[in-house]
């Protein structure tokens, strides 16, 4: 018998007994529900699975209740952590300015004008070693010095000169008058002559 006639008998046999000789594939009916879970379960993972960094895009992880400190200048300590900012004073380092020792005024000069002024504002002898270091070299104590780039008058250097009529009408010739005048301009900018003189120091002017 040959090969045709055996597919022949074959069909013949599976159509008396009810089979689909159509020739077409059949799918099992199982097969699609088994399918469509499959997938359910293959968008889950998917879903759930953290996605992979890159060591290049890795971020640090700061473990629970681990602060960072930032230190900034020498002047403060920043505690961070998570949930709180905290501040800590570190110790300042305090810039002090010190004259040479003018030693005792002479009597009746401008020094000792200045000297009794100091006094009289409760400022002791580094004070006026400072206010005589800087006004020293503002104008060697010279009531008349001017400085002609400038305008600066006076033996604290008023600029202009005519600033110092606020102390008195004689302020272009009076020691005493200079001096109250330059006294006062100091307080209100830098409390006292070793702060003019400490920024006198840095800056070559004050």
């Amino acid at each position: 018998m040959g090969t045709n006639a055996r597919v022949v008998e074959r069909r013949a046999q599976l159509k008396s007994a009810g089979g689909d000789v159509s020739g077409r594939h059949r799918r099992a009916p199982w097969s699609l529900p088994v399918f469509a879970t499959f997938v359910t379960f293959a968008f889950i993972a998917a879903a759930v699975t953290p996605p992979t960094v890159s060591p290049a895009f890795a971020s640090t992880t700061v473990a629970p209740g681990e602060g960072q400190t930032l230190t900034v200048a020498g002047e403060y300590a920043n505690g961070t952590g998570r949930d709180a900012f905290s501040v800590t004073d570190a110790p300042v380092a305090v810039v002090t300015s010190s004259a040479p020792a003018a030693g005792t005024p002479d009597p009746g000069s401008a020094q000792a004008i200045a000297y009794a002024m100091l006094q009289s504002m409760g400022l002791g002898e580094g004070e006026y070693n400072c206010l005589v270091a800087l006004w020293d070299r503002e104008s060697h104590w010279n009531i008349y010095a001017y400085n002609a780039s400038s305008g600066a008058y006076g033996i604290p250097q008023a600029l202009p000169g005519e600033k110092m009529a606020s102390a008195g009408a004689d302020w272009a010739t009076s020691a005493s008058t200079q001096i109250s005048w330059g006294l006062s301009y100091i307080s209100g900018r830098y409390s006292t002559p070793c702060g003019a003189w400490a920024h006198s120091e840095d800056q070559g002017w004050y």
